[in-house]
Formats: structure tokens, sequence, C-alpha cells
């Protein structure tokens, strides 16, 4: 069986950033992968799931999903040769039956992607097609999920989100395997050093050279570049692109000040455990 390395993250955290950086490294090619083509498949997937478990997952109730996800997984893991990345926006817990989502035989480690609330609430605002505040009120909501509405049929199943803090402590406290944390702050400061820590955790190369190559090809400007020329099949229906800037900070300019506070009362203590509060609760980026 391969060992699935999971690339975990609260949407819009630097989780697709990283899989275009993954996908030039390990296809190590002279010119930049497509970004309709990434590495790094989604956890959610209907078709994943329909391949693992020969049932359509339209005939299914949720609870039915949520059962079978973990043989799904384990199944995958077991017909895969080699490293195996799924991208997961879950926040890491349990199905009613008291199983892991995630199965700890089926799986060697996970990154975990993290950013700065203040600023994630605007792209995350920008994803959903709404206003920030609304985007601020999702963050906190405990029951929060990505495709959700009974009303409409999703192209990928349900992932239960909970708050964002819940989110973080989840994946940094709850798994018994290797978890690597990035910061999207560092990823944008220190792309060098921050990506190849990560392409090491996961047993990736590490030679310099590939290493230089992987990230010129998975620069933000060529991701935009991408995007406007073919498009992203990613990109939400409600979005107006997916690769929206890729900067830590827009935060100052960008969220008035009863907003600044709203996020800084819902999230401060693991703000500053993550090192996005200073002591006296002073935002640090």
């Amino acid at each position: 069986m391969s060992k699935i390395i999971w690339l975990a993250s609260y949407p819009k955290s630097g989780n697709t950033w990283f899989r275009a950086f993954l996908s030039n490294l390990r296809h190590d090619s002279d010119t930049p992968v497509s970004i309709n083509a990434l590495e790094g498949a989604s956890a959610a997937s209907r078709e994943l799931f329909h391949d693992a478990v020969g049932i359509e997952s339209f005939a299914l109730t949720p609870p039915e999903i949520e059962r079978l996800l973990p043989t799904v997984f384990e199944s995958v893991a077991a017909q895969s040769d080699g490293a195996l990345f799924l991208k997961m926006h879950d926040a890491y817990t349990r199905t009613r039956d008291d199983h892991s989502r995630v199965p700890e035989q089926a799986t060697q480690g996970a990154i975990y992607f993290l950013r700065n609330p203040l600023d994630l609430a605007i792209s995350f605002a920008h994803h959903l097609g709404t206003n920030i505040d609304t985007a601020i009120d999702r963050m906190a909501d405990e029951r929060h999920a990505l495709a959700d509405d009974p009303g409409r049929v999703h192209r990928q199943l349900r992932q239960p989100l909970r708050s964002w803090s819940s989110h973080v402590l989840s994946w940094l406290d709850g798994p018994g395997f290797p978890v690597h944390v990035i910061r999207y702050e560092d990823m944008a400061k220190t792309p060098a050093e921050t990506f190849a820590a990560a392409a090491c955790f996961a047993g990736l190369p590490c030679d310099p050279g590939p290493l230089d190559k992987a990230l010129r090809f998975s620069a933000f400007a060529e991701l935009q570049r991408q995007e406007q020329a073919y498009g992203f099949v990613d990109r939400p229906a409600r979005a107006q692109s997916f690769f929206r800037r890729g900067q830590a900070g827009e935060w100052r300019t960008a969220l008035s000040v009863g907003q600044v506070a709203r996020i800084v009362s819902d999230h401060g203590t693991v703000m500053r455990r993550c090192g996005y509060l200073n002591a006296d609760g002073t935002p640090v980026y």
C-alpha cells in the first residue's frame, strides 16, 4: 500500500499554490505544468469516491458517504504506485461511527497550510462571491461546511470546515501522524526555504536546481497568467478569479477596525499560538 500525504488547509490558505509547485517539481519539465493538470486530487472528488467503491455518491445519503470515506482513502492508497498526494479542506474529524475520516494506516503524513485569518477573510469572501462580513461569519461558524446546500447538486462531496480556529487546532493537535505546518506568509516571504522544507518532509527531491525551477514555474504571476489565458477548472462560479493577489498584509487597508476586532475576538487564542498576534494582542502580519 502506498501512503497518502495530505495537503490540508482551510480554503484560500496556499494549498493550490503549493500543488503548482509540487507538480512542477515532480514533472521537472522545461515548461510550466498546466494549472488544470495539477497533482493532488481533491479528497472530496465524487469521481474518486465512485472509482474506489463502485457506487455513485449521488445515490447515497451524507451519513452513508461519510461512513465509507475511510475505506475510499484506503482503497486509493492501495491502488497507487509511489507517493500519493490528496488535497483536503475538511477539518480533521471523526465519522459518526467514531472512525477517523483520515485513515492513519494509509497515511504517511500531512502538510498543513496556515494563513493569517485577517487576510484569509478577504480572499475567502472573493472565493465565495460574498462580502467580507459574511465570510467572517462563516469563519466563526462551527457548523460551516463546503458543498453543504441541499438545494444544489455539488461537484464535490460535503466538506466540514468548522470554524477557522477549530480547523487549525484539529490538524495541529488531532492526528497521530506527522504534520508539517507551512504559513502562507512564509511561502510569500521566504519561498526557497519554505517550499524546500515541505518537499523534504514529503520525501521529494531537495536539490536547489529542480527546486528553483519549480518555484519559478509556480510563481503567482505565472499562475495568474495561465488562469487569464486558459481559465482554471477549480475557480468557483461566483469568484471572478482564483489566483487573485497572493499577498500578505492586505487586511491593513481592506478591513475596517470593526472587522479586525471581530476576527481577533473570534480567533485570538489560535492567532496568538500561530504567531499572528503579539502578547499584547497586536497583529504581527
